[in-house]
């Protein structure tokens, strides 16, 4: 009697894989501790970025599922259009490693949990609108009528409960030689940087004006401090930058502060 060998289990696709991982009672547990009722919604929301994207196919699904876990224990979703949460690809080591970050409107709506912002807001300036800038108040004019659809610059502007105010603006060309020397995934193709340039500038200039000047809670603090530190870690395309100006703390360079405060000190 010949041997019959069995035929083979059939490989699983990345995707039935990750589903898989979300199926699992223990997995399904810590998404229901961070969302409650709404954790049904993110895992399926979670289950179609995955369905989507490609490149975040590439990834061990594992790892995807972790970094919207942390989504998840911020409230944030995850969905590429709202702009509230991203988990993106980077290449490390010739891997796909995938990466939590948060948009500026999971900053705002983090700022908003807090309880003591009366305004937060961020914005494009367009050609046409950024009139003046008054050196003595440090005030500038965005009354101006746009010219044209070109974005010129950003801005974010806060004012908590108790009168305190403040505005950091930055052109588009500052914003850009920011994000090259502090951001991994810069000039990537997968990157948010390549794909919505305007909603990470945004970002960039409300996430370093609340860094400076704004109300942190400890779940801000938290999200802020592995934001930074993911936009910091080392790549192969830009390990000059990671092994040096990276580790430096992100400041003000190149931008322009509008004060409500005169007498107040520069933040350390």
């Amino acid at each position: 009697m010949s041997n019959v060998n069995a035929p083979a289990a059939p490989v699983k696709s990345k995707i039935e894989v990750l589903k898989d991982i979300m199926n699992a009672p223990s997995v399904q547990e810590q998404f229901q501790n961070a969302l409650r009722e709404n954790s049904g919604v993110f895992v399926a929301s979670v289950i179609d970025l995955f369905n989507s994207d490609t490149y975040l196919q590439n990834c061990e699904p594992k790892q995807v599922v972790m970094e919207c876990l942390k989504a998840a224990t911020l409230k944030l979703p995850i969905n590429k259009n709202l702009g509230f949460a991203y988990v993106v690809p980077y290449k490390s080591n010739g891997k796909q490693i995938p990466q939590f970050q948060i948009g500026y409107k999971g900053y705002i709506q983090l700022a908003m949990r807090t309880g003591q912002y009366r305004i937060i807001n961020a914005d494009k300036v367009y050609e046409g609108e950024y009139r003046t800038k008054n050196k003595l108040t440090g005030e500038f004019d965005l009354s101006g009528t746009a010219t044209s659809e070109t974005v010129v610059g950003y801005f974010a502007h806060i004012e908590m409960l108790n009168g305190f105010a403040k505005t950091l603006y930055m052109t588009k060309e500052k914003v850009a030689a920011h994000a090259k020397k502090y951001s991994k995934s810069f000039g990537k193709e997968t990157s948010p940087w390549h794909t919505e340039f305007d909603a990470m500038a945004l970002k960039t200039v409300l996430r370093n004006l609340l860094s400076h000047y704004g109300y942190l809670s400890v779940e801000m603090m938290g999200a802020m401090n592995a934001d930074i530190e993911s936009d910091q870690v080392g790549s192969e395309v830009s390990q000059t930058i990671n092994d040096k100006a990276n580790k430096q703390e992100m400041t003000f360079d190149d931008a322009e502060v509008v004060d409500d405060d005169e007498k107040e000190q520069n933040p350390i």
